[in-house]
This record gives C-alpha cells, structure tokens and sequence, in this order.
C-alpha cells in the first residue's frame, strides 16, 4: 500500500531540475547496488526534458552503469520515428544519445510508421507485451516493479497521456492503451495507465511554472483521478512531488515545508 504524498518545494525550476536528478542518480544507483541493475520510466515535457538534461550535465551521473539501466516511456505521442515532437526523439536529444546505454534496454514505444502502422492500439497492446516480459513473478503485476517512474503534471492535471474524463483514465485492467482525440495535439497517442504506473516501486511528479499551481493544489487536495489523473498516480513504497515555488504557489503551506532548497 502506498504511502501518502511527500512534497519537496524548490525555489525556482533549474534547482528543481539540478535537484531531482541528483536525486535520480542515487535511486538508480542504489537500485543498481542491490539488484543489479535498475528500471526508470521516462516522461517527457519542459519539466521532464529539464530534469534529463540536467543529469546529462551532473559531475555524478558516471556513477550510475548506465548499460545496467531499464529505460521505458510513461507515454508517447504517435507520429514517426524521429519526429521532433516525440517524447524519446526529445529524450535522445537531451541525454540519451550522450551516455552509453545498451539499446537493447531502451524500450522506446512504437512510432506511427513502426511494424503496427498507424494503429495506436495495436502498438499499445505491443508495448504491454513487452512490459510483461520483463515483469518478475515477484511483482504481481503485468509490468515491471520500476525504481522510479516520472510523470509531468499538465495544467489540466493530466499525467502521461491520461486526460481527464477521457477513457484512458479509466482504464482499470490494461497496462497501456491508445489514446484518440487528446485535447492537446497530436491527438493520438500510446500511454501507460494508472494500474501501470501504480506498479512502480517510487512515481516522482515534476511541476514547475504558475501555469500548473491550480493543477497542483486539485490533485493533492483529494480530487478524484477520473477528474484529475495527477491525483491516481502514485508509487508502491513512495510517491514524491518535486515542484518549484510557483508550482506551488496555491497549497496550503502546512503541506510542505518552506521553500529554502
């Protein structure tokens, strides 16, 4: 059963970036000591891209084996492989491509022009497959126990490409699903769902800006995830919201504790 929510508040974005990937480095590590080898779900976004970034310029991201690391995807927006505006392309852009990973462990999610052709929920369903595969028995779950699973909270509270009201978010039994008519472009897309994302071990929400303190302030002041998806995702043993000082602007400030970091 997992946890209530943590709040670390930094003061504005690039500390939050700096200090978010210093964080992910020694989960990966840790994780990396005791079992050998670790598994971190991606997201992607301004908060997400940010936080990559920041750890392809940390003097401690040697630390981490980077060719004993799981890497998969919260969500994917479906167009070609290379397409800018892809979450893994952006990914690849801002650290993959810099660090040596074994490609074999990096499970990008299908491209509108891969082996399934423009058939979201075919890939879906071929993502899901492979999240299986890797899944221990010891999980009790059709994914993998990931070491820490990202998501970026959109200013309507969306979390991976679970939008509000829309089928996705209701999703109680599939691990990944197609998404048709997304409110924000492109509006097909590949996305992990809530039983997914409640299979990781630790989910860690990224928000930074004003534009996402309303989102914030609904998803932890006990909404409903059919309404507010933010508010359905957490973690197995831990679920931690890394925001800035504008993020957080309209919580009650007993939730967290002063902005100094």
């Amino acid at each position: 059963m997992s946890t209530a929510p943590q709040l670390v508040v930094h003061r504005d974005k690039e500390l939050m970036a700096q200090a978010a990937a210093a964080r992910l480095i020694t989960k990966i590590v840790d994780a990396q000591a005791a079992r050998g080898s670790a598994s971190v779900v991606l997201t992607g976004g301004r908060n997400g891209n940010g936080l990559l970034a920041a750890l392809g310029t940390s003097p401690a991201r040697d630390a981490i084996d980077w060719s004993r690391l799981d890497l998969w995807w919260g969500d994917e927006r479906f167009l070609p492989e290379g397409d800018p505006d892809r979450n893994v392309t952006q990914a690849r852009e801002a650290l993959l491509d810099s660090v040596p990973l074994d490609p074999a462990r990096v499970h990008a999610m299908p491209a509108s022009d891969g082996p399934f052709g423009i058939d979201a929920n075919t890939a879906a369903e071929a993502y899901a497959s492979e999240l299986a595969k890797a899944a221990q028995p010891e999980n009790h779950s059709e994914a993998p126990s990931f070491d820490v699973l990202l998501l970026g909270v959109g200013p309507d509270t969306h979390v991976a490409s679970l939008f509000p009201e829309l089928p996705a978010v209701r999703e109680t039994e599939r691990m990944v699903v197609g998404v048709h008519g997304a409110p924000k472009p492109p509006p097909t897309r590949i996305t992990l769902t809530l039983p997914a994302i409640r299979s990781a071990r630790e989910v860690w929400l990224l928000a930074a800006g004003e534009d996402k303190a309303q989102a914030v302030a609904i998803a932890l002041s006990g909404a409903g995830e059919i309404q507010a998806p933010a508010a359905g995702a957490r973690g197995r043993s831990r679920t931690l919201w890394l925001l800035d000082a504008a993020a957080a602007s309209q919580l009650p400030r007993d939730l967290y504790p002063p902005a100094s970091a």
